[in-house]
């Protein structure tokens, strides 16, 4: 329990349960247009963090889960992620490149404080000072500081915290399992005083609930030392949109309808458009009215809206090493 607000960031899920996932690879690639990265590792599929809107909860369905509670009760585990990537980055054939960790689910999640997969893997990637953006909503990326530290010496690291609220009543529905607003902001603190990049993504903007509270949000990360912002609209793709709509009906009734319509409005009449490109900005006065507040607060609060560009210049090959065991 937090004394700055209501948060189990440290505690795993109800009865949540771990399954090996016996990959052979750890670098995924993507072909999206408008994801900033092409290729990333992901240590969990799955994610105890809860958040009802997360857009990768269809993604657990492949594995025969549900996109509901298995989602956030039974977690995949990349236990060989570190032995993977370090076999990965030693081959001749591995062109260095930027990675994102993790891009799908979050890192940081609550199992992490224990299985240290997301540990391992960056101390493979600063051994290599191979360059990763890391993307979370937990503050448990201040435990690995010293990593990310050593990987910023060499312009290699950048660090993003997602904060969509600054409202701990609103967190605790929403995002049961992540940490609160304010030690997102701590974070950001943290790391910024070590060194390390760090922005801040406002996503998901929601349409008629947390739209509002944009500005805000972006001046308490400016003033946490945070150089640059981004934002992103909800997205509610597949089997996400009743969750959310059921989630809306139960906590904000009074609320439901205009954030719908207002989603509606953004995607020409649907709740959502797959579109690469408008998915996650949508279409039309509302989107441009997101896009200019957003802006305009920027400019105040002096954040920069370019992601920062990382180096490859001083990658090294690391050495091969045996496989460590996690379970």
């Amino acid at each position: 329990m937090e004394r700055d607000g209501w948060s189990h960031e440290d505690d795993p899920a109800p009865r949540t349960q771990v399954f090996r996932d016996r990959t052979r690879s750890i670098i995924a690639t993507n072909r999206s247009p408008d994801v900033p990265l092409d290729a990333g590792v992901n240590p969990y599929r799955g994610c105890e963090h809860g958040c009802v809107y997360c857009f990768a909860r269809p993604n657990h369905e492949f594995l025969g889960f549900s996109a509901g509670l298995d989602f956030e009760t039974k977690i995949v585990v990349k236990e060989d992620a570190a032995r993977l990537l370090r076999e990965r980055l030693s081959s001749p054939r591995w062109k260095p490149q930027p990675l994102m960790l993790s891009g799908v689910t979050d890192p940081y999640q609550p199992l992490e404080r224990r299985l240290r997969v997301t540990r391992s893997v960056l101390a493979v990637l600063a051994e290599a000072r191979n360059p990763v953006a890391v993307v979370t909503k937990n503050h448990m990326v201040t435990r690995d500081v010293d990593l990310l530290s050593e990987l910023a010496a060499w312009n290699a690291v950048s660090v993003t915290l997602s904060i969509t609220t600054l409202r701990n009543d609103l967190q605790r529905v929403m995002e049961p399992r992540t940490s609160v607003p304010a030690r997102r902001l701590d974070a950001v603190r943290t790391l910024a005083a070590a060194g390390v990049p760090v922005s801040v993504n406002v996503a998901p903007v929601i349409p008629g609930l947390t739209d509002h509270e944009l500005p805000a949000i972006l001046e308490a990360a400016a003033a946490a030392g945070a150089t640059g912002a981004g934002w992103l609209m909800l997205r509610l793709p597949l089997g996400v949109s009743p969750l959310f709509q059921r989630w809306l009906g139960q906590h904000f009734p009074d609320r439901k309808e205009k954030v719908l319509n207002r989603l509606k409005e953004l995607h020409g009449g649907r709740l959502y458009d797959p579109t690469f490109g408008t998915r996650a900005r949508g279409e039309g006065p509302f989107a441009a009215q997101v896009k200019q507040m957003f802006q305009v607060a920027c400019r105040r609060a002096g954040l920069g809206t370019e992601a920062p560009e990382l180096s490859v210049a001083a990658f090294r090959r690391p050495a091969p090493a045996g496989q460590c065991e996690l379970f």
